[in-house]
């Protein structure tokens, strides 16, 4: 597609078109970084390996994301958006490659890494990039049909894995969501177009979000007030198969409905934005606090269960949100801010559970996974109150 419109100016069919293709790389890249918990097992038999140590796969991917943001920024922050996603889709491609043919653990444990590294910066440039298609008054919807890639990952992404793993091998696992990303970045390649008027950028000026005290606000908020969902999740397994004498079979279904959950509060999160912004985010975190506490009530009855782990799932609410923020208070240096997003979800993906790990070790008791998301969401809502009010004596100070 060869028209030099503003993206905005789109008929309804070009900016579906865009918005498909840029889900379906959105989905690729978070079946990449999904897939491996669902297989881990036969990772660890296939590079005869300890499933312990085979772990640290999941962990090498969630570092990569948080290095690899501001890193793959540096180096894309001179192109167009377009190019941007193209450069990001063929590193995503690379480290999904490279972990399909690798023959044993180091190799592979750098390929998870590798394939880490455009994680943040992809969402975060589809994020601006789908806010730009839609009016102003829609950024939070098309940051959300963004994340839909995310959601849907969880939903039907990892369960598809699985079964392949299951049949035919856990590296064609990965040859798979290569080719998803083959045909992601094809499409994007074909229906995006080059906005002329994009303004330009630089690895300076990106970096001056790193300046920027409502950015880091921003980020603290989501690198804590998310935690609790991942200390919930993170050992919803041994959590309810103890508290609520559920069989491990019923476990694929409990994860099935917790992305029921991520979509159902990633639509909420995402059109609630764009009425209310701040609202939505002060909600959203007094919501985990609220999920979080009667979670601990519904854990001992596997029905209770099932409706407990549904409400955690929601609080996905928070995060097209906190994206939209993010993309406010960082003026000229959107791309980068926007990405850290990712960033600060994968150290939320850290704390959550090394917080429920010492309670565990401490005698606390599988209740211990809700009231300590409890806590974290209540610290998360009393970072955003300070972000408020250091933002409010900015105002006032340059009203002066």
């Amino acid at each position: 597609m060869h028209d030099n419109r503003r993206p905005h100016e789109l008929s309804r069919t070009q900016v579906l078109a865009v918005m498909m293709a840029l889900i379906l790389g959105s989905f690729g890249i978070g079946t990449g970084e999904f897939a491996i918990m669902g297989v881990l097992q036969d990772v660890a038999t296939g590079i005869n390996t300890p499933v312990t140590q085979a772990g640290n796969l999941i962990s090498a991917y969630a570092l990569g994301v948080v290095i690899g943001t501001p890193l793959s920024i540096l180096f894309v922050a001179r192109f167009p958006r377009k190019t941007q996603l193209l450069l990001l889709m063929a590193f995503a491609v690379l480290g999904n490659v490279a972990t399909t043919f690798s023959p044993e653990y180091t190799s592979l444990l750098a390929s998870r890494f590798a394939a880490g590294l455009p994680h943040g910066a992809y969402f975060g440039v589809a994020s601006l990039v789908a806010a730009n298609l839609f009016p102003p008054s829609q950024r939070g919807k098309a940051v959300g049909w963004i994340m839909l890639g995310i959601t849907s990952a969880t939903l039907v992404g990892n369960p598809m894995c699985t079964f392949i793993g299951q049949a035919a091998g856990w590296r064609e696992v990965f040859g798979i969501i290569s080719l998803i990303e083959v045909i992601a970045a094809v499409l994007i390649a074909v229906f995006l177009t080059r906005n002329e008027e994009e303004p330009a950028s630089s690895p300076i000026k990106e970096f001056g979000a790193l300046l920027n005290r409502q950015v880091w606000f921003t980020l603290a908020v989501g690198a804590i007030g998310f935690g609790g969902v991942f200390a919930v999740v993170g050992y919803v397994a041994p959590a309810l198969t103890s508290a609520a004498s559920m069989s491990p079979t019923l476990l694929p279904y409990v994860l099935l409905v917790f992305g029921l959950g991520m979509t159902a509060g990633n639509y909420v999160g995402g059109r609630s934005a764009d009425k209310n912004l701040t609202a939505t985010i002060m909600l959203a975190l007094g919501w985990g606090l609220f999920t979080m506490l009667l979670y601990t009530k519904l854990m001992t009855n596997p029905y209770g269960a099932f409706l407990g782990i549904f409400l955690i799932g929601t609080n996905m609410a928070l995060v097209a949100p906190l994206q939209v923020r993010l993309m406010d208070v960082a003026g000229n240096a959107q791309t980068l801010a926007a990405s850290l997003n990712h960033s600060a979800l994968n150290l939320a993906n850290a704390i959550g559970p090394w917080l429920v790990g010492i309670a565990i070790d401490m005698k606390y008791g599988w209740e211990s996974t809700g009231y300590i998301g409890a806590v974290l969401s209540a610290v998360g809502a009393a970072i955003f109150l300070v972000s408020l009010h250091s933002e409010k004596t900015m105002d006032s100070a340059y009203a002066r």
